[in-house]
Parts: structure tokens; sequence; C-alpha cells
């Protein structure tokens, strides 16, 4: 996953194949995320009016469907969209489906983390003069809680100011003191609890917290009344579905309140409509994996309690040139040899494998990045489940270049369990120079004779004596020989758009089914 060329996932960017995928396309020369960005700043009127911001009505924009005069709406607010249109990495057939309507819906399903506030102020004709609720909000009311400062009353999370906005969650908060400590608790409903649902942030004396069930997120969000230590500590009673959160006072007196309600507090959302939450996390190390590639460190804040499961990645963000540009990055561990303590990890440092592109627009800062620099970095995404591998005894992994970096977590985590009988990995790259890990992978399928691994380029020197080409079925045919019936098999691949989809349709012609394949997003 890279920059190479700018494109925008979405949020939940690792999907089931039969769920389908966001396509990118070929731009035209100049037109790339940092020729739009000079482009804003070159003082040319984007937007017809000569900076004149207008009120537009629902007819008014419904006039402007065109690729020659086409405007959109997201959140409210105008833009006119067409000289972004050449701009867009999904292509101009995408973006021209919000034309001349309301375009959040669309916005949201395919990349709702991107500031398009800061890639298209140069854009913004105005503000609509009304526009009706959606029955989503019209049902969670999100209020943005823009309410007075106002104090929680003690011992319950419920406050009268907003006692309308959690009339309807599903989830409740109550806290406890003694002279030394403070305990939050959240009950959840649910008899079971996994604690890479949890994500925990205390800066300072905010204290936010996010509990993840399937399609929504509960949200605690407050201002702590009085200090507190940096340290937290979480902590899990799964047949109650109870969750603590213990915090050590910075000074032994009792409170009288536990704080304010900040942005979201005390809601119940869905996923796609809460947002990213970023952290700063400080560069512990760099190192090199291959000529373009870096292996990086990254050190969670004091007060940050995440886990971070396989499959799940994570958004780098930085602002260049004042416009905010995100890239997502999957999670890898510091070798294929760590022992995970358990299913998720609980993270005190992110590990990152990350191509360089000089080109790019991200990875050289983050190439450029000395230990000691800090980088936002937002809190896990992704669909693939643990309950995917219950009752698996083959995993075929498909990789293609830094689509290795998702099955780093896999290999790791298959070759733990006995009932694992046999995984092969296909690994598919350029040159010799591009494999990753290359010592590490033999030596583990020298060590585990369950695990074997394929290399295969696209151009090899003369000399080299492995399997050549691209991905074709019989290669894909190749890796099912001597497969047995009572083999329960997973299909896992992450590459390119093309390389994904090409794999996808050999395998379903080879007879798997939907159910039987993941596909990670390149």
């Amino acid at each position: 996953m890279s920059d190479a060329t700018p494109q925008f996932p979405a949020p939940r960017s690792q999907q089931r194949v039969s769920a389908g995928g966001r396509k990118k396309v070929q731009l035209k020369p100049g037109r790339s995320l940092m020729d739009w960005i000079r482009l804003t700043k070159s003082g040319k009127d984007m937007t017809g009016l000569h900076g004149r911001l207008i009120a537009v009505t629902e007819e008014e924009l419904a006039k402007h469907n065109k690729k020659t005069d086409c405007w959109m709406c997201i959140r409210g607010m105008v833009y006119n969209v067409t000289p972004y249109l050449e701009y867009h990495p999904g292509g101009e057939e995408e973006l021209m489906r919000g034309a001349g309507g309301d375009g959040t819906e669309l916005f949201d399903q395919i990349h709702s983390w991107v500031n398009y506030e800061s890639m298209l102020k140069e854009c913004l004709v105005g503000r609509m003069a009304s526009r009706p609720k959606t029955v989503s909000e019209a049902i969670e009311n999100p209020s943005g809680l823009k309410a007075p400062k106002q104090k929680l009353l003690n011992g319950t999370g419920n406050l009268d100011g907003f006692e309308k906005q959690s009339k309807n969650v599903p989830l409740r908060h109550e806290w406890f003191q003694t002279e030394d400590t403070i305990t939050v608790v959240i009950y959840t409903k649910q008899k079971v609890i996994n604690l890479d649902s949890i994500i925990v942030d205390l800066e300072g004396s905010v204290l936010r917290t996010e509990v993840r069930q399937q399609e929504y997120s509960y949200i605690l969000h407050l201002e702590l009344c009085h200090e507190v230590q940096e340290a937290i500590s979480v902590h899990c009673t799964g047949k109650v579905g109870k969750i603590e959160l213990n915090l050590k006072k910075r000074n032994s007196i009792i409170w009288n309140d536990l704080g304010y309600p900040q942005e979201l507090h005390n809601s119940y959302k869905r996923k796609t409509d809460r947002g990213l939450f970023y952290r700063k996390c400080t560069l512990l190390s760099k190192t090199d994996v291959s000529h373009d590639t870096r292996l990086l460190c990254f050190q969670l804040p004091p007060g940050c309690y995440l886990t971070i499961s396989i499959g799940q990645h994570i958004y780098l963000k930085s602002n260049i040139q004042d416009v905010e540009v995100v890239r997502p990055y999957t999670p890898v561990l510091p070798t294929l040899y760590v022992d995970p303590k358990d299913n998720g990890l609980t993270c005190t440092n992110i590990y990152l494998m990350v191509k360089i592109y000089p080109d790019g627009l991200l990875t050289p800062l983050i190439d450029r990045l000395q230990i000691g620099d800090c980088i936002s970095v937002s809190s896990p995404e992704g669909n693939f489940k643990h309950s995917q591998l219950e009752g698996i005894t083959e995993l075929i992994l498909l990789a293609a270049g830094t689509g290795f970096t998702p099955m780093i977590k896999l290999i790791n985590f298959a070759l733990k369990i006995p009932s694992f009988r046999k995984l092969q990995l296909l690994f598919f790259n350029k040159t010799e120079e591009d494999i990753l890990w290359r010592d590490q992978l033999d030596q583990l399928a020298l060590k585990d004779e369950r695990f074997t691994v394929e290399y295969i380029l696209s151009e090899p020197h003369p000399e080299w004596r492995g399997k050549q080409g691209k991905i074709e079925m019989s290669l894909c045919s190749e890796c099912l020989t001597g497969r047995t019936e009572e083999l329960k098999t997973l299909l896992c691949i992450c590459g390119p758009t093309s390389f994904t989809e090409q794999a996808v349709g050999f395998f379903k012609r080879l007879g798997f089914n939907n159910e039987e394949i993941y596909a990670f997003s390149g």
C-alpha cells in the first residue's frame, strides 16, 4: 500500500470480493494530486463565481449535472467539482454519480476519511439553502455536542443537556473513585467483549474511549475535571459485557464531578459516520528492508490503548502545502518470528513496511522522518475477522509487492495453530531485489514443513532459475496440486487491483466461491 498513484480507498478498504471494490484509473499526465494542489494555489477562479458564495437551492444544484458544469453537495456545502474531474483518482464517471445532487452518501462509501474541505476549498460555491435530513441522521440525531461547557453529574453517564442524544444509546457508563484512583465503567450488554474492540486515548486531561460493536461505535469523550497520570489500564469482564478503565489521580483529592462532554460524547454511531481519530506517534527506528522499502517503528502515546488485529490497516496523515494527505498502510510484525500473546496484540509500537516512491506525495516525507519525529496515526480499520480462520486447515496467500504486508500476521498466526496443515505463499515481484524478507521466508520454509513459498518475477535477470511472468491460470492451478478434499481452504489476495481481479477470476474458475476468497485492497 503506497502513494505511487494518489488513491482514496474506502475506510474499510479490506473487503470481501463479493462486495466489489472501487477501481483506480490511469490519470492523464499532469493530473496527480500534487498537480491539483498547484492548480488550487494558482489563483484561478475554480467556481466561476469570482469569489462570491451563494445559497444554493435543490433546483439550482440539479441544473449543474454535466461534465462541463458539475456541482455536488457534501454535508450541506456545494462545490463546483468541474475542474477536479480529471484529477479524481477514481475517474470522472465515479465522480459524476453525484453530479447535480447530494454526494454525501457516495463520498462516505468511498473515502469518508479524506479531508474534502481542504481538497476542494477553492471550489466552494456556497451552502445549500435547505437540506432535509436523511433517515439515518433523523434516527441518530448527530448533534455535534455544541452545547455550552457543562459538567457531568457525579456517578452517572447522563446529563440533562445530552439526555436526548443518549436516550437511544444501547450502552451506558458510570464512574467510581477512591482517594487515588478513578474507575470508569462501560456496560455494553454484550456477553462477549474482545479487547480489540476497545480503543482508549488519554491525552492530557481529555479521555476518549471508543467501543466498536459490529457496524456501530459507542464513544465516550470527556475533558476530565482534574489531572490524572498518563498511564491507563483496561479490563474486560466478558460474561457481563463490562469494560473498566482505571486511571490514577495526580493529586489525592475527592472529585465532585467526572468531567465535561466533548464532541460525540455518549453517542452511538455507524462506523462510517464517526470519522477517523488520530493520535501523534513518535518514530523510534527506521531500517532498510530492500533498496526502496523501509521498516518503520512508531511508538504510541503513553495514554493510548489499542490492538491491531490480523488484516487491519491504519492511516498516516500529514499536511502537505496546506492540503491534508492521508494514506493507508497495514501494520506488520518486527519479524516473521514474533510470538503474539493474543489474537490481537495490545500495541505500544506500530511497525509499518513502506515502499518509498521518489515522486510520491507522502512516502518521501515519511522517508525524511528522523528518530523522534511525529506523524498522525489513525485507529485501526478493516473487516477481516479471526472467525474467518475458524476450521480452516489450509491457507493460500497471493501477494504482489507490498501486498505482502497483510500476509505477515496471517503467516505468523496460522503456523501457531496445530490444526493448520498447509500454508502456501505465492509472492509476485518485478525483480529479485524487490522480494521483501526473502531470507526470513526461506528460513521459515526450512523450519516448518507446512509452509512453502514460491517467488515469481516479471522482470528477472538472466540467471534467475525460479518461476517468471505474471499471475496466470497455470500458476493458480499448480498451487492446488495434491490438495485433498478434507482440506478447508481460505484464499487471501493482496496487490494492485488488476492483479487481485485476475487472481480472483482464476480461482473462481477453479471452483472457489466468495466465502473461500478474501481480497485485501492493494
